[in-house]
């Protein structure tokens, strides 16, 4: 029998720093605690990070807690506010808005899903609005917050939420997380990468002529994909023929008013702008398609949408969305922005760090990084982005606005395969087509669909099973009984002024 002896990773180098690089790290060494191999941080201060990956999904509690971080103490350090779902404004046609909550939808009944319940409601002439019954929409409308775990057996215990923050405050918070626990970070600007014969990566050679050798490499260089791109070599799925927005201009702006639970995302002339409110300041910024619009006819836009007053330059953000045909190969790992983008539309880009590195820790090689395993790391990790493409791209070709090229391209787009068939099954009876371990569920597809005019022809069958006469009023009792359990909530300015208010930016910085 052959021998194959365990060659285990003796260092991994994280290229780049950032969200990505420090939350790659912070992960690391609470995964390793310092007995699998060294973990060291190459980044320079002259390169600066994107920095605009403000707002966040659910799953990002999931990591807080896997990394045994306080909550409290990392929204006040982060001037962290929280996020119950997406307020979303002039999407289907202008003047029209509607919401994407976290959490639950109504509560199941009998075998049925809420949603089919409501349908055959509506289809019977029942006039309350869906998101009536989502505990976060209810809230987030009234500006009201509560923790929905510290409120057991009440209508929004099943609500959900993500937090806002300050992107680089949260990289220095990791940073300093990680270097607690034995990470080690170099200073230095990455000038070539040297190869093995075998196309491994050997070590990094750095400006200064310093060199770095590893034997795994993760690749955290944002769009410049030094790595996983260059040196690797992998090619590319573009999705911009589905998704026209290449660019963003971004600003922070003053609160005039306390921040509300929400990222707002306002369809504009040529994309869309997006307000995440933080304690002490908001960021804004206007996604949009340079093939449409310029950079100062974007930056001008912005400015005059503005509710509060600047407090930054506006700045440009070019992207290109789509993701690497590997995000591993050989001993390279593609992580953030280095393996893929898709727009910020639904707040995912820091998740697919975090689901990045999920997968890594399921998959860890040794130091021969068995090709069998990169190669389901691949197939998981494509199959997220994919997800989140198809569900992004349904904001845009579900509109019914022609006020603009712009809409009047996106409304004409053939959407993927993918997307169509769920768009299809959908519009038969609500039913979804469900894929493996996804990130958006029922509710976020049910809300989505609904909110841009997509809506089934009928029920599903199952919902007979259930006795009708007095489901109406039934129904209007849950909305009555969720209204008055939000209406003595806590605004969430009052929430976080008693359990989380971040110091003052000058003492932050």
């Amino acid at each position: 029998m052959a021998n194959n002896p365990h060659r285990p990773i003796r260092k991994i180098c994280i290229v780049g720093g950032g969200t990505a690089g420090w939350m790659a790290a912070a992960l690391m060494s609470e995964h390793f605690k310092g007995t699998m191999g060294a973990i060291e941080v190459v980044e320079s201060d002259d390169i600066s990070t994107v920095g605009v990956g403000e707002s966040t999904v659910p799953p990002l509690l999931e990591l807080i807690a896997k990394l045994g971080i306080n909550e409290q103490e990392f929204i006040r350090e982060t001037q962290g506010t929280f996020k119950l779902g997406i307020d979303f404004r002039d999407w289907r046609v202008k003047g029209e808005n509607y919401f994407h909550p976290f959490g639950d939808l109504g509560a199941r009944v009998d075998l049925s899903d809420f949603y089919q319940l409501w349908l055959k409601a509506r289809a019977n002439g029942y006039q309350g609005p869906l998101q009536d019954f989502a505990p976060a929409a209810v809230m987030a409308r009234e500006r009201k917050f509560m923790l929905p775990y510290k409120a057991p057996n009440t209508p929004i215990a099943s609500a959900s939420y993500a937090l806002h923050f300050d992107a680089k405050l949260v990289a220095r918070y990791l940073r300093k997380y990680a270097e607690a626990r034995g990470v080690k970070r170099t200073e230095g600007m990455v000038q070539d990468v040297a190869l093995l014969p075998n196309g491994f990566v050997e070590k990094l050679i750095l400006k200064d002529g310093r060199t770095i050798d590893a034997d795994f490499f993760i690749d955290c260089s944002g769009f410049r994909s030094l790595l996983i791109g260059k040196a690797m070599q992998t090619g590319f799925h573009d999705w911009s023929d589905w998704l026209l927005c290449d660019r963003a201009v971004a600003l922070q702006i003053e609160n005039e008013t306390p921040p509300m639970p929400v990222t707002r995302a306002q369809a504009m002339d040529c994309g869309w702008r997006w307000v995440i409110p933080l304690q002490h300041r908001s960021g804004t910024g206007y996604v949009f398609s340079s093939k449409h619009l310029s950079d100062d006819e974007a930056t001008a836009a912005l400015l005059a949408q503005c509710e509060g007053k600047p407090v930054t330059k506006p700045w440009i953000v070019p992207f290109k969305t789509g993701v690497r045909e590997k995000l591993w190969e050989k001993n390279v790992l593609g992580i953030g922005l280095a393996g893929g983008f898709i727009e910020p539309l639904e707040s995912t880009a820091i998740h697919l760090i975090y689901r990045g590195m999920d997968f890594f820790f399921r998959f860890l090689p040794d130091r021969d990084c068995d090709p069998a395993l990169a190669a389901e790391y691949n197939r998981r990790m494509i199959a997220d982005y994919e997800e989140i493409r198809d569900f992004v791209i349904l904001h845009y070709c579900t509109t019914q606005r022609e006020d603009t090229p712009f809409w009047r391209e996106v409304k004409a787009m053939e959407p993927p395969a993918s997307l169509k068939r769920k768009i299809e099954l959908f519009r038969v009876n609500g039913t979804r087509a469900e894929g493996l371990d996804e990130l958006f569920r029922a509710v976020s597809w049910q809300s989505v669909m609904e909110g841009m005019g997509v809506h089934p022809r009928g029920y599903h069958p199952l919902v007979d099973r259930i006795p009708f006469e007095n489901v109406p009023e039934q129904l209007d009792h849950a909305r009555e009984m969720l209204r008055r359990v939000v209406a003595d909530l806590p605004t969430q300015e009052e929430f976080i002024a008693r359990h989380c208010a971040a110091v003052t930016p000058e003492m932050a910085a």
